[in-house]
């Protein structure tokens, strides 16, 4: 029976770092961004605040949409089903982001892959700006949105900086800004302006 599996992906970015998700599934490695699932019944927002706690702990907001699938992309682990992945930007607070334990090197499972190899496993570790690209994930959606996130990202001076210009920088109260002198509330999709004197 063929049918759509709908995949919702949060974006994470903080103090200049992205943070994913390495998982060990069904006996393969895959390094991709947190997120999952919609169940039946709920919201793509709401689906992403369960999925991120589920996995991560933390409690999330869930702020602007940034991609959603726009070509055929067949899932890697059921041929008769096809992928729809929803990403948005999200934000959570610097004293939650202290609680998420990671680790530095990619698939550190601390072992639990070998004690358990028929079980799914995951955890979770932050790219420093410079190691944001396409090919850092595994699935052909997740390398789509790196493409973008890096396309997008404006170039401060044309320096060679390995930090992400401050567009991407959540700072509290979450406003960031952008080169016009607009100030853009990112990960809440709101906009404002700046009052000029």
């Amino acid at each position: 029976m063929n049918e759509f599996n709908v995949r919702v992906y949060g974006v994470l970015i903080h103090q200049g770092k992205l943070l994913v998700s390495d998982e060990y599934i069904k006996g393969a490695f895959y390094t991709k961004l947190p997120g999952g699932g919609l169940e039946l019944g709920e919201g793509t927002r709401d689906c992403l605040k369960r999925e991120f706690k589920e996995e991560t702990g933390l409690e999330v907001e869930v702020g602007q949409h940034l991609y959603t699938t726009d070509f055929y992309q067949m899932s890697a682990f059921s041929a008769n089903q096809q992928i729809i992945s929803i990403y948005y930007w999200v934000h959570c607070s610097d004293a939650a982001i202290m609680s998420l334990k990671t680790h530095t090197a990619p698939f550190d499972f601390e072992g639990a892959e070998k004690k358990n190899p028929e079980q799914d496993i995951e955890s979770f570790r932050w790219l420093t700006w410079d190691k944001v690209t396409p090919e850092i994930m595994s699935l052909p959606i997740d390398q789509k949105v790196m493409e973008l996130i890096v396309s997008q990202r404006p170039v401060a001076a044309q320096t060679l900086s390995s930090q992400p210009a401050a567009y991407f920088v959540q700072k509290s109260p979450f406003v960031v800004p952008t080169e016009d002198g607009k100030l853009i509330e990112e990960h809440f999709g709101i906009a404002a302006t700046k009052g000029k004197g």
